[in-house]
């Protein structure tokens, strides 16, 4: 595990983390999820000792993280620093080098980044020459090239078109299966729900929620009917059943059973008018908005 226990960090008198505790398991892609001044980058900077804490400590694996067990970890920052005049391939061999691989291996673990990567050019492109959606391929590519067991990156989709996002999705995604422990911080919520089976949301420097990703979107009791148009009216059979909300043609009501549920929508089936019917599940950027309103109002 990858555990942040009670850490606390302060700025004068405003709380960065707030005796923050979770954990990140491997094997899964973990998403980080706050508001702007949250306390994420603080958070994340604090794996690499990059701030004094306060209070608190990070281990992984049981074990404090020193300067050589760190080595084996890939940070990527929210802002970019790559060297602009250098090309991507002779970037990425260059950062190879420095952690100790065999120019050969370098040359290898480069060009399979920049294929798995798509970047412009087969990596012989000057950086300051790339778009920014490639630099940010490019960036993803230099934290991943010394094959870290721990892959943390901050915003790591910022500027990423859809194509880029799935491509860099796939690479996580796999890196992931084998093993590897991914944390990555995103505002992009659709992003996150769709390939993080765990999530953490902080708020004010404090743990929020830490829980699998199916868990916080499922809903036990709530389901939705979605009728066919020119149904005709239905008022009777609505008025009868507990109606959360009528939007358009989509029903969603609450039942105290599946085997409840699945009575109403065989009344509204015997009459021809159901496209489909399924259980609701929650979107992520709600649950997101409810836990930080919940927070805030000491709820």
């Amino acid at each position: 595990m990858l555990a942040f226990d009670d850490l606390t960090k302060l700025y004068g008198e405003h709380y960065a983390l707030n005796h923050l505790s979770f954990e990140v398991p491997p094997g899964v892609v973990f998403g980080f999820l706050g508001p702007n001044g949250a306390g994420k980058t603080t958070a994340m900077r604090s794996i690499f000792n990059l701030v004094k804490l306060d209070s608190g400590t990070v281990t992984f694996q049981g074990a404090p993280i020193t300067k050589r067990l760190s080595k084996r970890f890939g940070y990527m920052p929210e802002e970019r620093g790559l060297y602009s005049k250098m090309t991507v391939i002779d970037h990425l061999i260059y950062l190879a080098r420095l952690h100790g691989v065999s120019s050969s291996e370098a040359r290898r673990r480069a060009g399979s980044l920049i294929e798995e990567l798509e970047i412009k050019g087969g990596g012989g492109v000057k950086v300051e020459s790339l778009s920014l959606g490639n630099q940010q391929r490019a960036q993803i590519a230099a934290t991943l090239i010394s094959e870290p067991e721990l892959i943390v990156m901050d915003e790591p989709f910022s500027g990423l078109d859809p194509l880029s996002v799935e491509i860099v999705r796939r690479l996580l995604e796999d890196r992931a299966k084998k093993g590897n422990y991914v944390l990555f911080s995103s505002h992009q919520l659709e992003v996150v729900e769709d390939m993080c089976e765990r999530v953490a949301i902080i708020d004010n420097g404090s743990l929020i929620v830490s829980d699998d990703t199916e868990a916080l979107l499922s809903t036990r009791d709530q389901y939705i009917i979605q009728l066919l148009p020119g149904h005709g009216d239905l008022s009777n059979l609505v008025i009868e059943i507990d109606l959360i909300d009528l939007e358009g043609e989509r029903l969603l009501f609450q039942a105290n059973s599946i085997e409840e549920a699945n009575k109403v929508a065989s009344r509204f089936m015997d009459l021809g008018v159901v496209e489909s019917f399924h259980p609701y599940r929650l979107r992520l950027s709600d649950v997101f908005r409810k836990k930080i309103e919940e927070m805030r109002n000491g709820i």
